[in-house]
């Protein structure tokens, strides 16, 4: 299973070296297997495993984008400033 990002003590986010993050395309060409013994739709187990990484992924993605803010906010701050 992946590993969700968190907050090193350095603030830094981290992941499992085996982890590589998905790509838009990766995303948008997946598809999955039918569920066979009869079962009409899609092997729920494989969506559920595949919606998580993409979860995960955009978890990430959030973080990066709020660290980003607070960084030019503080750069405009010290603009002003100067």
């Amino acid at each position: 299973m992946n590993q969700r990002p968190g907050t090193a003590s350095g603030g830094a986010t981290y992941r499992s070296t085996a982890y590589t993050s998905l790509l838009s395309w990766q995303v948008r060409e997946r598809r999955f297997a039918p569920t066979g013994l009869g079962r009409r739709g899609l092997n729920p187990d494989e969506v559920y495993a595949f919606l998580d990484r993409v979860a995960v992924d955009m978890a990430a993605v959030y973080v990066a984008l709020s660290e980003s803010r607070r960084e030019a906010a503080r750069l405009k701050e010290t603009l002003r400033r100067w």
